[in-house]
């Protein structure tokens, strides 16, 4: 039996500025976006890896979430403490330029790590961070 990553969502307080980002910025593909049952289902993902999406979804996105939890949602992602993502590239630094270029708010720089990679960080305009890491030879 195989069980392989689909799948995975990220938290966004307005899709038109994620998507400026992910798409523009990362330079993911968008792979849909619709109205879903009153919300949008916007789905992006990287041309290198078709079988893997990235949901960006409102916090909270639960129509039957109380009001109270949508609050708490949508302070914890303003706050920027939702789970983020790892990206990994074969090249940290172009990537780095690019994202920054673009606009994005950079956390930092791209710094050598003890456990073998070569990393920067981001946070996307709703407040995520996101890493981009190049593994590096060890030796």
């Amino acid at each position: 039996m195989e069980i392989k990553l689909s799948q995975c969502f990220i938290a966004v307080d307005d899709h038109d500025r994620a998507l400026a980002f992910y798409r523009d910025a990362l330079g993911l593909e968008v792979r849909n976006d619709v109205a879903f049952e009153g919300m949008r289902w916007v789905t992006v993902g990287s041309p290198a890896q078709p079988d893997v999406e990235i949901v960006l979804e409102p916090p909270a996105a639960n129509p039957n979430a109380a009001p109270a939890d949508r609050q708490a949602m949508a302070e914890l992602l303003a706050k920027g403490m939702l789970r983020g993502v790892i990206f990994s590239t074969d090249d940290v630094d172009a990537a780095f330029e690019r994202i920054r270029a673009a606009g994005g708010e950079v956390l930092q720089e791209p710094a050598d790590q003890p456990y073998g990679v070569r990393d920067c960080a981001f946070r996307d305009p709703a407040g995520n961070m996101l890493r981009i890491n190049q593994p590096r030879a060890l030796g």
